[in-house]
């Protein structure tokens, strides 16, 4: 486990390092981190320091986010298809901020789109608490989850359908496609606190989660409160994927990939998969984000686009290792 943790550390670390040098102004390496550490004076401490710095922040906190959710979420609900936005918050939280592009909400300040999608996810929680209730079990909080989604996609169609302004539409479907362009410190003090409380509280209860491998019966004999479990659990991800679905927009298959990734390298044991998973998620989004900005230099490819094109197969295999009875 160890080994896997340092060579995922200096994966993180390198492609940390590509994101912040690469870009279409191609500047010299030295000079950009030149001016990124010491500052100065002219057009490159500002770009490393407002346009690339935020953006490679973000990548590493959101893409490891999204990978320790989905991971936390496939132990506790004992299911490989689990992910991130399977408990509706990222879809109230697109929601959020599709109701802001439109209403013209998101002209008025930077900051009024990311803390509207943060408020509809916000949203998405006390349906989530309603719908499940104190006492139900995982398929109940499946069951809420899937219609909460399924109330947010018919929100957001419903506001594209009715959208007297076709720019507004068009911001709508490529912010619903996910970036980290355009992104500045605003947005990464926005996110970062409350995806840090919410990553903290997650990895307060691996060993919960271990003692959940074990089944419900033998973890509630060790004293773990399966009530307490899941509203700690269902916090932490809504801390997470809230905010980062609230800057970067809806950026999935990371938190369903990764986990099944180094499931195999590292164990199945939640303790020693979840920080992996935050490890190997922060890599894919920074090596994703890299690759979008490599691949098509002169138009806007979407990073949503690019992880689901790098998800999806996976996730058509594992969906045909269920139908065949094998195991994931």
């Amino acid at each position: 486990m160890r080994k896997w943790s340092v060579t995922l550390s200096v994966l993180v670390g390198a492609l940390f390092l590509a994101s912040l040098l690469t870009g279409p102004a191609g500047l010299p390496a030295m000079d950009s981190l030149r001016a990124l550490a010491f500052g100065g004076d002219g057009p490159i401490p500002i770009v490393m320091r407002e346009i690339r710095l935020p953006r490679a922040i973000l990548g590493l906190a959101i893409g490891a986010g999204l990978g320790l959710t989905g991971a936390a979420l496939q132990g506790y609900l004992r299911n490989p298809l689990a992910e991130p936005g399977l408990i509706g918050i990222s879809g109230m939280a697109a929601l959020g901020a599709v109701i802001a592009i439109q209403t013209g909400l998101s002209l008025a300040a930077m900051s009024a789109l990311p803390l509207a999608a943060m408020a509809g996810a916000t949203a998405g929680v006390a349906l989530l608490v309603a719908l499940a209730g104190p006492r139900g079990g995982s398929v109940t909080l499946i069951l809420a989850g899937v219609a909460i989604s399924a109330l947010a996609g018919a929100g957001t169609a419903l506001v594209l359908n009715l959208s007297p302004n076709p720019y507004a539409a068009n911001e709508i479907v490529f912010w619903l496609m996910g970036s980290l362009a355009d992104k500045s410190m605003l947005h990464v003090w926005l996110a970062l606190p409350p995806m840090a409380l919410g990553a903290g509280l997650i990895l307060s209860v691996r060993r919960a989660l271990d003692a959940l491998t074990l089944g419900e019966a033998a973890a509630q004999t060790l004293g773990i409160s399966g009530t307490g479990l899941r509203w700690r659990l269902i916090a932490g991800t809504a801390l997470v994927v809230g905010p980062a679905t609230a800057v970067a927009g809806a950026i999935g298959f990371v938190g369903l990939v990764i986990p099944h990734i180094l499931r195999p390298l590292v164990g199945a044991r939640p303790s020693a998969l979840l920080p992996a998973s935050a490890l190997g998620g922060a890599a894919l989004l920074l090596a994703a984000d890299v690759a979008v900005r490599l691949i098509v230099p002169d138009r806007d490819l979407k990073l949503g686009v690019l992880t689901a094109i790098v998800g999806a197969p996976l996730f058509l295999h594992l969906i045909w290792k269920t139908r065949s009875g094998g195991r994931v």
